[in-house]
């Protein structure tokens, strides 16, 4: 059993860097990860934010589609409670038609921003039709197969393509990963989003449990999180220090996860609900290559995952090209023990 490395990459923007800068980092790290021989590359989708520039994954896969040859490309994800899903079915077959077999739609259940741009998006008063419903919708429309009874029977997401993007539903609760099982596509728990790993664990096995091979024939769980790789443990954990993990707890029930405290504060403002603010240390796997191959493959054997998709939480470009550089060295040098 061998572990599979793939990149998600937020496209952060730092102090004294403008957004282009921020999207030529994202870009030369795709580059790098598909000379390297990482398996994917994801973009996220953050709105109205000074820290994350990626406000429109599609757009972005489509340039680095056009900078790459081999990896697949795709989203961390695109929100889809705030769009069509027959427009976000056309944009992914576009993008499958210029790229066919290497374009994924990965669907994230956050807000992606905060409550502005969330209004913003979705416009003031609009009805929003349950997740499940957009996602049955959205798969109809990829592969041309409308119900005989759908109001619309007979329209098209063209361009219609013989592979389109394959989906993946992306979450961090057990809800979502008993929604995953359900409609039978891949699951991708956010472990550097909810960092508490027997959540984590419980939505692996609720995903096991619920699955059914509609979609795909077999459960496909995959891990992202936060790993940082330096020629020393101390530089490593130095470099990692610098990162928070902040939720925003709202009287509703619900638990947003933001970049910052400061962001945390701008969604209190913004919210019409009593909240809370909960900061603490990130989880992040840091150390030298070593070890952390080692927390990697004890991480694989834990929760059963074949595929870890990996952010690299460093505020220095040369860090985070030196992360995934010796990580990938990590697993080249030596096999993956089954």
């Amino acid at each position: 059993m061998t572990l599979r490395l793939s990149l998600l990459d937020q496209s952060p923007i730092y102090e004294g860097e403008s957004p282009t800068r921020a999207l030529e980092h994202t870009i030369d790290l795709a580059v790098l990860a598909d000379r390297l021989g990482y398996h994917r590359f994801w973009v996220s989708e953050h709105h109205d934010s000074s820290l994350v520039v990626g406000s429109s994954p599609e757009v972005l896969i489509s340039h680095l589609l056009a900078k790459t040859t081999r990896i697949r490309v795709g989203s961390g994800g695109v929100m889809l409670q705030h769009y069509s899903p027959y427009k976000v079915a056309e944009n992914f077959n576009v993008l499958a038609a210029l790229a066919p077999g290497r374009v994924d739609l990965g669907i994230g259940r956050a807000p992606g921003g905060l409550p502005h741009s969330t209004r913003a998006l979705q416009g003031e008063g609009a009805a929003q039709a349950p997740l499940g419903d957009k996602l049955e919708q959205l798969d109809q429309y990829l592969r041309n197969r409308l119900d005989e009874n759908h109001p619309l029977q007979g329209l098209r997401a063209t361009p219609v393509v013989s592979r389109p993007a394959d989906l993946y539903l992306l979450g961090a609760t057990g809800a979502s990963g008993q929604l995953a099982g359900e409609f039978g596509v891949p699951y991708v728990f956010a472990l550097f989003i909810n960092g508490d790993e027997q959540v984590a664990l419980e939505a692996l096995e609720s995903y096991r449990r619920s699955f059914r091979p509609v979609r795909s024939e077999k459960p496909e769980p995959i891990l992202a999180l936060s790993a940082i790789v330096a020629e020393t443990e101390e530089e490593a954990k130095r470099i990692a220090a610098d990162f928070k993990l902040v939720k925003i707890h709202l009287e509703s029930g619900r638990t947003i996860t933001v970049s910052s405290l400061q962001h945390a504060e701008e969604f209190g403002r913004q919210t019409d609900e009593k909240y809370t603010i909960e900061a603490k240390d990130a989880n992040i796997v840091a150390g030298t290559k070593s070890s952390v191959r080692e927390r990697l493959l004890d991480i694989r054997n834990r929760f059963g995952v074949d595929e870890v998709i990996l952010t690299v939480p460093a505020k220095e470009f040369g860090d985070r090209v030196r992360t995934i550089r010796l990580l990938r060295e990590a697993f080249s040098e030596v096999p993956a023990e089954g």
